[in-house]
């Protein structure tokens, strides 16, 4: 594939995959090559034990106005099984993801931020899911993901009228974790990952999956779940290595073991 046939790029910055939606003359509006992409990056972020976070982001100052609507009427939706829109939609993920917004996140493209674990946001920027417009429902997982994320009534009054609300408005919401200026989403997504990567990424991970799991547990399920996911952790040598570097006053050195 050559470069000018890229249409998302994948950027390696120590521990942190910064993958990027790069059509920005459709405001990165997904197709189905978008997509596919996305869905290989993705998949490769998962797989590859050196990397701890990844970062979605898009190119030429937007995060993502959603389905490319004339490739949708020539292609169809433009989904991977199993994988969904971008990637996001059926998979969740081991380690974390961040989505960072400038611009419009739109329909689809919401949906995608939605589904990641942590949103960094310009105060400008437009959150929105706008499907209603256009004759379709946020069926990509946005009609489930914002419930969860905001007030019930707020979710459906969005999902309803279509009608988007800023990073600033997110950030007030509890929605969106790390409010920045225009043009620092990316930066402030970098910070925020690094902090994450610092950490140990057993203890990431497992706190990720008892946090991401638990809407459904009863009171007297929680104990049994929470060591079924995270009951090795005590055993582990970066538990071993974690205490060992607080006593010693130094920096810890992780092994994801």
């Amino acid at each position: 594939m050559t470069k000018e046939e890229r249409v998302v790029e994948v950027e390696m910055r120590g521990a942190i995959a910064v993958i990027t939606l790069n059509r920005p003359k459709t405001r990165n509006a997904v197709n189905r090559a978008m997509n596919e992409q996305a869905v290989a990056a993705m998949d490769a972020f998962d797989r590859n034990p050196k990397l701890r976070v990844a970062i979605l982001t898009g190119a030429g100052g937007t995060f993502c106005s959603g389905m490319d609507l004339k490739a949708f009427v020539a292609e169809g939706i433009p989904s991977v099984h199993p994988w969904g829109f971008l990637g996001l939609e059926h998979h969740r993920f081991r380690k974390p993801v961040i989505a960072a917004v400038e611009g419009d996140a739109r329909a689809g493209g919401f949906e995608a931020a939605l589904a990641c674990d942590l949103i960094v946001a310009a105060r400008d920027a437009r959150l929105g899911l706008s499907e209603v417009k256009r004759g379709l429902a946020a069926l990509g997982g946005g009609l489930f993901h914002l419930p969860r994320k905001v007030p019930v009534n707020v979710a459906m009054e969005m999902a309803l009228t279509g009608e988007p609300i800023t990073g600033e408005r997110g950030y007030e919401l509890g929605l969106v974790n790390r409010l920045c200026a225009p043009g620092d989403a990316l930066t402030e997504a970098l910070a925020l990952a690094g902090q994450i990567a610092a950490n140990s990424p057993l203890g990431v991970e497992v706190s990720k999956a008892v946090i991401a799991s638990q809407h459904d547990w009863s009171f007297e399920e929680k104990t049994a779940r929470h060591q079924a996911i995270g009951g090795h952790l005590a055993s582990s040598l970066d538990a071993r290595e974690g205490a060992l570097a607080f006593a010693e006053r130094r920096p810890p050195k992780w092994q994801g073991r």
